[in-house]
This record gives C-alpha cells, sequence and structure tokens, in this order.
C-alpha cells in the first residue's frame, strides 16, 4: 500500500473518529455499510407480543431514545421507561413525556423508581439486569423478557485490534444469568443464546462503531491501533469484509 494512500485512508478514519456519537441509538450513519442481527433465531418484537395485550401494564428498563419501545406501539398510558445515560434522558423527557408515558430517569438497576408489583409485563433490551429488582416490581403472574448482549460478543474484532483485553462483562452469560432468575424466584419459560456473523465493508464504519461501542473497546483510537486497522483494509481489500462475531441471548421469565 502506498504512502499516499495511507494518508488519504488516515484522514478517512481520524473523520469518522471526531463525528462518532449517536442521538439515541441510532446506527443510521453507518447503514450500508455494516451488518449484524440479521439472522437471529428469535424475532424479540414478536416474543414479547406473545405475552403482551394492550391492556397490560408494560415497564421498559434501558429504554435507550425510547425507538424500540415506540415500535411496539403500546398504548401510552399503559407504558413506563427508565434511561441512565445523560443524552438520551434528555431526548425520553422531550420525545415521551409528552405522549403521556411515565418515564423517568434511572441508572441504578438494583433501584428503579416504582413501587412494588407495579408491572404485568418487564421488557429489556441489551440493558442492566438484577433479577431480585425486577422480580420486586412485576405483579404476581408477570413477565420479564429480554435480549442481551453476550459476554463474547465482538471479541474476535476487539482481539483484531485491541488484544486479548479482559471481557468487561463476563457475568453476561445465559447460564449465569438464568442460575440468578431462578434463584429470584422466576420460573424460566425460555432461555435461548446465539453466535452470529458482524460484517464491516469499510473500515472506517469499524472506526465509528468502535468508538461508539467504547467499553467494548477501551482505549480504541486511530493513532494506537493504526497499524492493526491497515490490515483490516487489505482484509477487506481481498475479500469486501471483515467479520466478527456477536453474541446474544433471550430470557423469558415468569413470576411465581
Amino acid at each position: 500500500m502506498d504512502t499516499e494512500r495511507i494518508n488519504e485512508l488516515r484522514k478517512e478514519w481520524e473523520a469518522e473518529e471526531k463525528i462518532a456519537h449517536i442521538h439515541g441509538w441510532d446506527f443510521s450513519h453507518i447503514d450500508g455499510r455494516y451488518e449484524e442481527e440479521q439472522d437471529l433465531p428469535w424475532d424479540y418484537k414478536e416474543v414479547i407480543d406473545a405475552y403482551r395485550t394492550e391492556k397490560m401494564k408494560l415497564f421498559d428498563y434501558d429504554t435507550g431514545g425510547g425507538e424500540f419501545l415506540l415500535s411496539l406501539g403500546h398504548p401510552y398510558q399503559n407504558t413506563a421507561a427508565t434511561e441512565g445515560y445523560p443524552p438520551n434522558v434528555e431526548l425520553c423527557r422531550e420525545t415521551l413525556l409528552p405522549l403521556g408515558i411515565d418515564f423517568r430517569a434511572c441508572d441504578d438497576e438494583a433501584h428503579v423508581p416504582y413501587a412494588d408489583d407495579s408491572f404485568d409485563i418487564f421488557i429489556n433490551r441489551h440493558g442492566s439486569l438484577n433479577a431480585k429488582e425486577i422480580y420486586r416490581l412485576l405483579k404476581p403472574g408477570g413477565h420479564f423478557v429480554t435480549q442481551q448482549v453476550g459476554a463474547q460478543n465482538d471479541r474476535d474484532l476487539v482481539e483484531m485490534v485491541l488484544g486479548d483485553i479482559p471481557v468487561p462483562f463476563p457475568d453476561a452469560e445465559l447460564s449465569v444469568q438464568k442460575n440468578r432468575f431462578e434463584e429470584a424466584g422466576f420460573e424460566v419459560i425460555r432461555a435461548e443464546e446465539a453466535f452470529r456473523s458482524i460484517r464491516f465493508y469499510d473500515v472506517g464504519a469499524f472506526v465509528w462503531f468502535a468508538r461508539i461501542i467504547e467499553w467494548e473497546f477501551p482505549d480504541f483510537s486511530v493513532e494506537k491501533c493504526f497499524d492493526k486497522l491497515l490490515e483490516m483494509q487489505c482484509v477487506i481489500d481481498k475479500n469486501g469484509f471483515i467479520e466478527g462475531t456477536t453474541h446474544r441471548f433471550l430470557l423469558v421469565a415468569k413470576k411465581v
């Protein structure tokens, strides 16, 4: 690879690094430049709908910007949500509160600001988990439905640029969480996991992604990882993409 192209790539990647931020949980900046979650063996929305009726009190923990929650079309007066990331808290206050959704700021999964037995269904997509607190908040017979990012998510991509660094959330394993929910008093109805492909079609998209998912890629930067990024570019030049592995798990539990 000649010096001129290397310098062009550096400028391109540094530009992606500079603009790496999101509003809510919006990855549209890299639409068409990467793909993931294309073939999970379950549809999270369909799983929720199997346990949801419009009369139920529904709660979404770690709602992000509320995008997925709103896609459910649940009656606003029967909907509540929390979020802890400050920019998303402000977004939720602007978008959810005017609709009549009971939104409250919360960044502590062990102390959620609602009364005991408040909800018929509790959902959580990629948010923090606390089985005992979830049990407290659900009504008897209520259901908890979650899709989680597993501990091994993107590890091959992490190792490509940062080496064998510690796993950020080692407890994010299906077996660990299943045991915790059973110990809290739940009946586990579904417990499934999947490992699937994630592909990036240009290194700039990967740079943006790695800066956004900073807990998986701690201390990542174009400067620090430039030689590794060049190696990625060579793979893309040859194969058309770089590929990693996602880790997801689904857990459905009933309060008994």
